[in-house]
């Protein structure tokens, strides 16, 4: 179903009145509105539609852009079009979605990347990443979710796929009362192809984490490169070998992949082959907490380790129980070190700020009496870009650290 409308009637949006001085975010940038800043006075919560389309005004009535509500989400409403003729709708989509594509085919020459990534695209609640002809949709809120007919339309007018997966299945959707699907449109493998600084990899489509492959850490991944010839390198929480197999194709001697997953282990092997680097993949099951304990106990050690784990701060109030996590990861994994070792050490929570993952390392090395370089930094790639207005859109950092005896 589409909410799609022409500039001519958003003027009959329903309007979403902010209590006074509320609107001083949304004027520095931000596209957030929060349900304890509306004037439920003036305009109840209570009367709109999940998704809904509607015009959002200062205290003063004076129109501050049009954007969708979700009267049962702490973030209420989002900001699309800072035009009040301009909803969202096709057009839209399309303008957008050609803006965002021009940024992705200047940075790189072959069709795989993220080409939405929600509100740093201007685009909140939509992320597509792109694998070739085909594109794999997540929608995470309500609004985008009542405009998915529209987001469709417009994505086979701009990039013309042969196939769309509609991966939703998030559990942001949960929080805006969403429920969760997959579904294909048009002809989607059950495979999907991708190249990465000239590595070749292939991911499942429909049971792959999120939607099947992490572009964030591409330039990460990149820098990798000149440090790994002739190294033994260990790749913890591998997934399917973005970093593992990577690695291989630089010249690593050995790589061995730590995964708890047996079927992104089955896919490391593949796309190991893919790159004809199989003879120096290995691939270990396990808990990664559990295996560099016993790594250790084996008196095993290696010249690069990479630590990528899932977010340990998904939310502000996990923040203790998380901080101790990455700690004793790296305290665990620089454990295993060489004497001259490089440590690869991301977060992809944005509660852990760059700051503070740096602190925690720096304490990590302290506690097993080694000394630390950091050599280099990293977030997220630049097909992710950041709206400097939100900080949430800043969420992956990376630290390269040569890890030495005390």
């Amino acid at each position: 179903m589409s909410d799609s409308i022409s500039p001519t009637e958003a003027t009959e949006l329903a309007p979403l009145r902010l209590k006074k001085n509320e609107e001083r975010r949304l004027r520095a940038g931000h596209l957030w509105v929060y349900s304890n800043e509306v004037d439920t006075k003036q305009t109840p919560l209570t009367a709109f539609e999940p998704g809904q389309l509607v015009m959002i005004e200062a205290s003063n009535g004076k129109s501050l852009g049009t954007g969708y509500v979700n009267p049962h989400s702490l973030i209420c409403a989002r900001l699309v079009s800072r035009d009040p003729a301009h909803a969202l709708s096709k057009s839209l989509l399309v303008h957008r979605l050609n803006v965002a594509l021009a940024l992705r085919e200047r940075l790189y020459d072959k069709p795989y990347y993220r080409l939405v990534h929600g509100e740093g695209d201007a685009l909140p609640g939509l992320v597509v990443d792109r694998y070739g002809d085909v594109l794999v949709v997540q929608l995470t809120t309500a609004g985008m979710e009542r405009a998915r007919e529209a987001v469709i339309e417009a994505l086979h007018k701009v990039i013309k796929p042969t196939g769309i997966l509609m991966r939703n299945d998030s559990p942001i959707r949960v929080m805006e009362g969403l429920e969760n699907y997959i579904e294909a449109i048009g002809d989607v493998p059950d495979t999907l192809d991708l190249e990465e600084n000239g590595v070749r990899f292939r991911v499942s489509a429909q049971s792959g984490q999120k939607t099947g492959w992490f572009y964030d850490q591409r330039e990460n991944r990149a820098r990798l490169f000149r440090y790994v010839k002739g190294m033994r390198v260990l790749d913890l929480f591998s997934y399917v070998g973005g970093w593992g197999v990577q690695a291989a194709v630089a010249g690593a001697r050995e790589v061995t992949c730590v995964d708890a997953s047996h079927d992104a282990l089955m896919q490391v092997a593949v796309n190991a082959e893919l790159n004809a680097v199989q003879s120096r993949v290995l691939v270990r099951k396990g808990d990664a907490f559990d295996v560099l304990r016993e790594l250790r106990e084996a008196r095993e050690h290696f010249d690069v380790i990479v630590l990528d784990p899932p977010a340990f701060i998904k939310r502000r109030k996990d923040a203790k129980a998380g901080l101790e996590a990455y700690q004793r990861i790296n305290q665990q994994a620089m454990q295993v070190l060489t004497k001259d070792g490089i440590l690869v050490s991301a977060s992809c929570s944005y509660h852990l700020e760059a700051s503070a993952l740096q602190q925690l390392v720096l304490a990590a090395s302290r506690h097993v009496d080694r000394s630390m370089q950091i050599l280099e930094r990293g977030r997220q790639g630049a097909d992710h870009p950041m709206n400097p207005a939100i900080p949430e859109t800043e969420y992956l950092k990376a630290l390269y650290c040569r890890v030495l005896p005390a």
